[in-house]
């Protein structure tokens, strides 16, 4: 993977699966406002809840529109290595540069393991595809460890980038200093993507992003300044977009009949609440993600609206390409009524 921004695509559905004409306008989109490539099938798209007709469909989509027009991600990590091995093959298969695995969750192997048993398997059987470790152990219950990150990259030379996503920054310096050349880290959460870059012990190359499904040209122009070495103006990108970056997971706190709870909404549910805000295709989540509290949306209209005021410029190619009125959009509560429990 080269430098640079890559969108975690959200999955949109409609009753009967998935629905194909909005995800062609979304990659349409994101190529448009010249994003360094998609990941399809990852966490972001719901792939939990993805039949495997569906990821397989899905993947061969996806690969007829992106292929040659932008670097081709395919999500196909899971607990089970046979499992990835087949969703590899058929992904390299339908055109995918690279492919992204996630630690094995629920199960639970140890990093030894991870790496002997799951990643080199499938770095053995596709040397012709980069293999791209994930690591996010708030989700998976596990952790790749740097010093097997580090063996990994020296035994497969295409293993050469890893999605870094567990937000402790010792843990990147440690993977850096293990891995200091021809050795790509990517920031895995974009409230940490300024520091990771430019912080001289870890220097990310870029982010495989959720936020730039709304915002992929703001995001791209950060990354791309910092590479560059224009830190001021990728900060002032960075500071305008905070309210959003800081909704990829949140919560907030209600009152129930039996005393008051704090309801955590992970991704990919704010991001989707944040695009049927801003009239974009998305759809609703699949079960068992579902709605968030009203207090939850009034938080994302709010940092919608915080970063429309500090640069509109941000938002403009959602208004462009989707035929939209952002100020419309986030001032008229017609567009929220479906999208918070009541």
């Amino acid at each position: 993977m080269k430098q640079g921004c890559y969108t975690a695509l959200i999955t949109p559905f409609k009753n009967d699966g998935i629905d194909y004409q909005e995800i062609e306008k979304l990659i349409e989109f994101q190529i448009e406002n010249r994003i360094s490539g998609i990941l399809v099938f990852g966490t972001t798209g719901e792939s939990p809840t993805i039949e495997p007709n569906e990821q397989t469909s899905l993947i061969d989509f996806a690969g007829k529109l992106i292929k040659d027009r932008t670097m081709f991600i395919a999500g196909t990590g899971s607990n089970n290595t046979a499992k990835t091995l087949k969703s590899t093959e058929y992904a390299v298969k339908a055109g995918a540069d690279a492919a992204l695995l996630v630690d094995p969750y629920y199960n639970g192997p140890s990093s030894l393991e991870i790496r002997k048993e799951y990643i080199s398997p499938v770095a053995k059987a596709f040397p012709q595809t980069e293999i791209i470790p994930y690591i996010i152990p708030s989700r998976t219950g596990t952790k790749l460890f740097a010093e097997d990150m580090a063996i990994l990259k020296e035994e497969f030379s295409n293993i050469k980038a890893v999605k870094e996503a567990t937000g402790d920054f010792d843990n990147m310096k440690k993977i850096r200093y293990f891995c200091p050349e021809n050795f790509s880290i990517f920031s895995g959460d974009d409230a940490n993507t300024y520091k990771m870059m430019t912080d001289p012990d870890i220097l990310a190359s870029g982010v495989i992003s959720v936020i730039s499904n709304i915002a992929p040209k703001a995001i791209a122009d950060m990354v791309s300044f910092i590479n560059k070495g224009e830190q001021d103006k990728a900060k002032t990108i960075a500071f305008a977009m905070a309210p959003l970056f800081n909704l990829v997971t949140f919560g907030v706190s209600e009152k129930t009949p039996y005393g008051e709870v704090f309801y955590k909404f992970k991704n990919p549910l704010p991001i989707k609440t944040a695009m049927n805000i801003l009239g974009m295709p998305a759809g609703r989540c699949r079960r068992p993600l579902g709605k968030m509290t009203k207090d939850g949306v009034d938080m994302i209209i709010r940092a919608i609206r915080k970063v429309h005021s500090a640069d509109p410029e941000i938002l403009k190619p959602i208004a462009n390409f989707f035929n939209v009125d952002i100020i419309e959009r986030i001032n008229n509560s017609d567009y929220i009524t479906d999208l918070f429990y009541s």
